[in-house]
């Protein structure tokens, strides 16, 4: 029953994404629900449903693959922040380019943490879920870890596919100008300055004050691991 409701878990969070995502499915819940509402119940739902697969993959049934290595929690703890980064601070700011749960101007020459990469919320969770891979060498959570990675690297060019399409490309060009798909590109090329706007930084504030409390307790208590004890 545990692998049951698992598979039931992830395929429920993973509907969730996509049917919504489709532009005449969201277009019909905005007009019902109003921009504000929808966002609101979309971001919601989703931590729910988030929570619940992975309750889910930590009581399902234990199936090793592999033995995990110190030097696995070693990746892990060192790309937690960058992941937490990108996913707070995306979060926190209004992105036509990509996914964003706040509406608001979008100023294409200094485009917030846009500017490290266009899709800073896409890239966290595929960070979060890569770098959890390697330390956790069992069934459940491979499929679990590795099923969000995926997710969200195969819904980049979506993404990038469809806001052309919304946008034009005249002005999609203009506004994706100062970013880039992988992270740091633009900022290496030149074409973007990294940012120094407030809500950018107070999205990288938050993101490292997260990843401090996971650290010194807060992952312990949430999923039962301490990531320092493994290291």
């Amino acid at each position: 029953m545990a692998m049951l409701e698992f598979g039931i878990a992830l395929g429920v969070f993973l509907a969730a994404h996509v049917v919504p995502s489709r532009p005449a499915v969201r277009r019909r819940l905005v007009g019902i629900a109003g921009e504000g509402a929808y966002l609101a119940a979309y971001s919601v739902v989703s931590l729910t449903l988030l929570v619940w697969v992975i309750h889910a993959a930590v009581t399902a049934p234990y199936i090793g693959l592999w033995y995990p290595q110190p030097w696995h929690f070693v990746v892990s703890v060192a790309v937690m922040p960058l992941a937490l980064v990108l996913l707070v601070a995306g979060l926190m700011q209004p992105n036509p380019l990509s996914v964003a749960i706040v509406r608001g101007p979008f100023n294409a020459d200094s485009p917030g943490i846009a500017a490290v990469t266009r899709h800073p919320v896409l890239w966290g969770f595929a960070l979060w879920g890569g770098a959890h891979i390697l330390p956790n060498g069992d069934a459940p959570s491979v499929i679990l870890f590795g099923g969000l990675t995926l997710f969200a690297l195969v819904g980049i060019p979506i993404l990038d596919r469809r806001r052309r399409r919304m946008l034009g490309e005249n002005r999609w060009a203009e506004m994706a100008a100062a970013t880039s798909v992988l992270p740091f590109v633009a900022l290496v090329a030149g074409r973007a300055r990294f940012p120094r706007d407030a809500r950018t930084w107070v999205g990288v504030t938050l993101g490292l004050a997260v990843y401090a409390l996971l650290l010194i307790g807060g992952h312990f208590w949430l999923f039962g691991v301490d990531p320092l004890a493994l290291l």
